[in-house]
């Protein structure tokens, strides 16, 4: 999934079952509703059979995020890849997004890519590269105690909330 969403022409329903006569209106919709996004499809003037504008501009950049969260639980894919997925989405939407991730990479390997670092908080491993290279790696709570790297970028992050230097798990 990349940080640029990709959407087709069609309606919501094409959208997130690409289509595929083995992704079952039901568990289309069933993926909407554990990602949140049947939230804001239910809402729509047609729900899922509502039409996708050109690149889906007729949804905001956070409903199209979940929408393509949709699509891949749909299709249950085995290894799931992430691009920024919460780059460029107001704070509500990063946390529904957010709370879908943790949902989405639930029980399969997932190489989640993030600056904001709210977005692998609960991951098991991290891996911090600088200039192309691996410089730390471990879970949140190790590389916060590191005090390396990692830590300094997370204090910048979370710097105006209460209590970040002692986010420990």
């Amino acid at each position: 999934m990349l940080q640029d969403i990709i959407l087709f022409p069609g309606d919501v329903n094409f959208n997130i079952g690409l289509g595929k006569k083995n992704i079952s209106d039901k568990k289309i919709v069933d993926a909407s509703r554990v990602v949140d996004a049947d939230r804001f499809i239910s809402k729509l003037p047609e729900k899922y059979e509502t039409t996708v504008s050109e690149k889906g501009a007729n949804f905001s950049r956070g409903e199209r995020q979940l929408l393509s969260f949709a699509r891949a639980l749909a299709k249950d894919p085995d290894i799931l890849i992430l691009d920024e997925a919460t780059s460029s989405v107001d704070p509500e939407t990063e946390r529904t997004i957010q709370s879908s991730l943790k949902i989405l990479t639930n029980y399969r390997t997932s190489l989640i890519i993030a600056h904001r670092l709210s977005t692998i908080l609960d991951v098991d491993e991290i891996l911090v590269l600088k200039r192309g290279e691996i410089i730390e790696r471990g879970s949140h709570t190790e590389l916060i105690l590191q005090d390396g790297y990692y830590s300094h970028l997370f204090h910048l992050q979370f710097k105006h909330q209460n209590g970040a230097r002692t986010y420990v798990k």
